[in-house]
């Protein structure tokens, strides 16, 4: 199977927690959750699968503290334990626009482990699933749902910015604009509670 179960992906991500708790657990959660509500309008996607995609992206924080090392990290470990499409994510979900130089802050592995990043990251062909976990990995705070332009100050705030911030946002605000096309609907309608926080 490219994909563990609902059940079994929760428990991967519990156990993660345990060993590096933080707040990136309940932002996994609520990626997962925003993923599921956006599968069930777009035609080509599958709601369980999303879920569940969205719980494992960042299961590379497992062995954390860590940065974007955790990229490469959630990679390795899903696809040690069998789990393709789920590994695949792990591996694209930072990359809007796929090239190391739009990742945010310092890298925190190894030469080699970066070099080994950006040879798997090259051949990794992208679906809409990698897509969308690329979207609600922006419209996820460990809080709840929250628009684009929040989650961009947010990782801005804690990584800084780079000469390729700019064309990673322009990139980003394109993807949200992607999938209002295919859902038919302002993807922020989809997602409980937060065009009410926004309107409030």
């Amino acid at each position: 199977m490219s994909l563990p179960s609902r059940a079994l992906a929760e428990h991967l991500l519990h156990e993660a927690g345990k060993l590096n708790p933080g707040p990136w657990v309940a932002h996994s959660q609520q990626v997962a959750l925003a993923a599921h509500h956006i599968a069930r309008r777009h035609a080509e996607l599958d709601p369980e699968r999303a879920y569940v995609l969205g719980l494992l992206h960042d299961i590379g924080r497992r062995t954390g503290p860590n940065r974007d090392r955790h990229i490469l990290d959630g990679h390795d470990y899903l696809t040690g334990l069998g789990y393709t499409s789920a590994a695949r994510i792990a591996l694209t979900h930072s990359f809007v626009l796929p090239g190391l130089d739009t990742l945010q802050g310092e890298w925190d592995g190894t030469p080699e482990e970066l070099g080994r990043l950006e040879s798997l990251l090259s051949r990794a062909q992208q679906t809409n699933e990698d897509r969308l976990i690329q979207l609600c990995d922006l419209l996820a705070l460990p809080e709840g749902f929250c628009t684009v332009q929040e989650r961009m100050v947010d990782v801005a705030l804690r990584y800084g910015v780079n000469a390729r911030t700019a064309d990673k946002w322009r990139a980003q605000l394109n993807l949200k604009a992607y999938f209002d096309r295919a859902c038919g609907v302002n993807v922020y309608q989809l997602l409980p509670g937060l065009c009410e926080r926004l309107l409030a």
